[in-house]
């Protein structure tokens, strides 16, 4: 009780000295955050009923309209989807993905395989053949190569290389023409696939290539299986021993165009309904075999529906409207976040702030941001600190608003609006799960879970009340291309 009374007091004399969120609303939602979260059930939720969740497929649509039903039912007002563009077609990948070695032993593999790829239509089996260097190796080896799984045992296949958006093209050497002009011949002979190896047993999705022709679709199938799994076919190989792989690729196209959304909810403030704090985390993953979208970023999504839930619950008013985003996208470029910037352009000026927790599981450790924003946000997340003393958060005080990485507070602070990714402190290795098979519900951490959601409430609310809007810093001269964002243009009326 007594430690209880000195929360309130504190709380007290930190809402009188900067007009933030009223002491009873805010221990309320403490209270109901530390003794009755409901975060690691929402994550268990979204992993186990959709699984990985990659921008323009259905998993994620169905996703997004559960967390829809999950916000009205918590009590939220104008729950709706916004669309920020389209893409000309969908990809989903089912559950039946499989890829092992059959002979000269059975050992089942770790793999991955890029999105917007064709799947196998079943299991495909053939005998693994190592890759060929040279037109002569090809030539001397036809008969194996076709309908073979073609085995990269040192190096993975080689590709076109990409300019960078404002650059010249890269240059294509000699070496890299002829190495071209075997993986054409190799199509031209009709392979299952080719199979690389990942740098590690941490198998990683890499970019798939979404911008396709509806009318051309890719025919190809890419593997890669961790790293010691292909050392086990590679020694197989040298040793000339038959090797035989199979793969069952449970993935599809989806007709489009597909139209893509964010999820938007609120809680109307009272007094300031124009004036907007938002909280958000991108809803789409990667989507690997394995993988469940669980860190990257079910954790973000999860902890935003919480705040939503605990705002709710606890009956709080806020001054301004808190409204809550669950980005799509953002694995493709922070599209969503981007798209509604642009779309809601003349609004900026009235958000307040903007927190993502985009992270992995660790727990919100505190905002990086300007000196002048450094005394409004201390005092919002003041009472965090008192009710969650092994938790810790601080304020980072920079030159200037991070205006990089790669996730959906870099689309704000690229327009001068405060955008804040939130601290993630605490023991969990984000980069084990990042984009891997291993990025699925049981990596999380429960209690940071409960701090996280929380927090995100707590400092929303106080933010939402503050006598002020959060100071800015100078505006960037230089504005995000939003050009890139497929279908934008259609909705901004340029297109």
């Amino acid at each position: 009780m007594k430690r209880l009374s000195a929360l309130v007091i504190l709380g007290a004399a930190f809402a009188a000295a900067h007009g933030q969120g009223d002491t009873a609303t805010v221990q309320k939602i403490i209270d109901e955050g530390k003794n009755h979260s409901q975060t690691v059930q929402i994550l268990k939720d979204i992993t186990s009923k959709f699984g990985s969740r990659l921008t323009s497929s259905t998993h994620l649509e169905k996703a997004q309209k559960w967390a829809m039903d999950q916000f009205r039912k918590y009590g939220c007002t104008n729950v709706h989807l916004e669309q920020w563009g389209e893409f000309p077609v969908g990809f989903d990948r089912g559950m039946k993905c499989y890829g092992r070695m059959v002979s000269p032993e059975k050992l089942d593999f770790q793999f991955t395989t890029p999105s917007w790829l064709p799947g196998t239509k079943g299991p495909l089996k053939a005998k693994g053949v190592k890759a060929p260097v040279t037109m002569a190796d090809l030539d001397a080896n036809k008969d194996k190569l076709k309908g073979a799984w073609v085995v990269y045992t040192t190096v993975p296949p080689p590709r076109v290389p990409v300019a960078r958006p404002g650059q010249p093209a890269p240059e294509i050497t000699e070496e890299l023409k002829a190495r071209l002009a075997v993986e054409k011949a190799l199509d031209d002979l009709g392979i299952a696939g080719r199979v690389s190896a990942s740098t590690s047993d941490r198998v990683v999705t890499p970019n798939g290539n979404w911008r396709i022709d509806p009318a051309n679709l890719p025919t190809e199938h890419r593997i890669i299986v961790r790293k010691s799994d292909m050392d086990k076919i590679a020694a197989d190989l040298d040793a000339n021993k038959d090797v035989v792989l199979e793969f069952n690729l449970d993935q599809k196209f989806v007709k489009g165009p597909r139209p893509q959304f964010d999820v938007v909810a609120e809680i109307k403030g009272t007094e300031k309904p124009d004036e907007v704090v938002i909280v958000s985390g991108h809803f789409d993953s990667w989507d690997g075999p394995g993988s469940q979208g669980a860190l990257d970023n079910g954790v973000g999504s999860a902890v935003t529906l919480e705040a939503a839930r605990l705002l709710c619950k606890s009956g709080a008013k806020p001054k301004r409207t808190i409204r809550f985003i669950l980005w799509s996208g953002e694995e493709q470029g922070i599209f969503g976040s981007q798209g509604y910037v642009a779309l809601h352009a003349n609004e900026m000026d009235k958000v307040s702030a903007v927190l993502v927790d985009d992270g992995g599981t660790n727990y919100q450790g505190g905002y990086e941001g300007i000196a002048t924003q450094k005394d409004m946000m201390e005092t919002a997340f003041a009472p965090m600190n008192a009710a969650f003393p092994d938790m810790p958060e601080k304020f980072v005080t920079r030159d200037q608003m991070p205006r990089g990485g790669g996730s959906d507070h870099a689309s704000f602070n690229a327009i001068g609006v405060p955008g804040f990714f939130t601290i993630e402190t605490g023991r969990s290795d984000y980069g084990f799960v990042h984009h891997t098979q291993n990025d699925r519900f049981e990596m999380a951490i429960p209690e940071y879970l409960v701090q996280s959601g929380t927090n995100h409430a707590v400092v929303s609310f106080n933010l939402a009340c503050a006598d002020t809007m959060l100071p800015r810093g100078p505006k960037p001269e230089r504005m995000p291309d939003i050009s890139r964002i497929p279908g934008l243009d259609k909705l901004l009326g340029k297109g």
